[in-house]
């Protein structure tokens, strides 16, 4: 089930940020207050995945046409979560900007993440080297939904 994200979500979103981080790398730098990393300025929305125990396993949001803070616990990987996340923030943010495609940014090292983007008809705009904090540039490649097959439905 995706749902809207509440205040008493994020604790658990937290925990499962911190096993994706983990697990997958994601975020590239541990936030020094992971909380507040899940609550960005200019935050417009946001909403979780339950899995079918009803717990809180995936999580995305959105700041204007931007997608961010996409990701899914390992342990539920491979359910089709961060599809119908993706899915659901998209029709959100089509519907906020008045029709205009979400976009969202990823390190291209993250291939499951940039795989997911791909299945879902995303297409890829713009790749440029970003200093993340880490050891040295990260490249990020820009996508923008296509404007054919954004969903409503959720």
């Amino acid at each position: 089930m995706i749902r809207p994200r509440t205040a008493a979500d994020l604790p658990e979103l937290v925990r499962v940020l911190r096993a994706v981080h983990v697990h997958s790398g994601y975020p590239y730098t541990w936030p020094a207050d992971p909380a507040g990393w899940l609550t960005p300025d200019g935050l417009t929305g946001a909403w979780v995945a339950e899995d079918g125990q009803g717990r809180v396993v995936g999580h995305a949001a959105l700041r204007g046409r931007e997608v961010s803070r996409l990701y899914v616990s390992p342990a539920a990987r491979g359910q089709g979560l961060g599809g119908r996340l993706l899915r659901s923030v998209t029709a959100a943010a089509a519907a906020a900007s008045g029709g205009l495609p979400p976009v969202l940014a990823v390190h291209t090292a993250d291939t499951a993440a940039t795989a997911l983007y791909e299945r879902q008809g995303w297409l890829p705009v713009r790749s440029e080297q970003q200093d993340w904090g880490g050891p040295a540039p990260v490249t990020v490649r820009y996508y923008e939904a296509p404007v054919a097959g954004l969903r409503t439905d959720g």
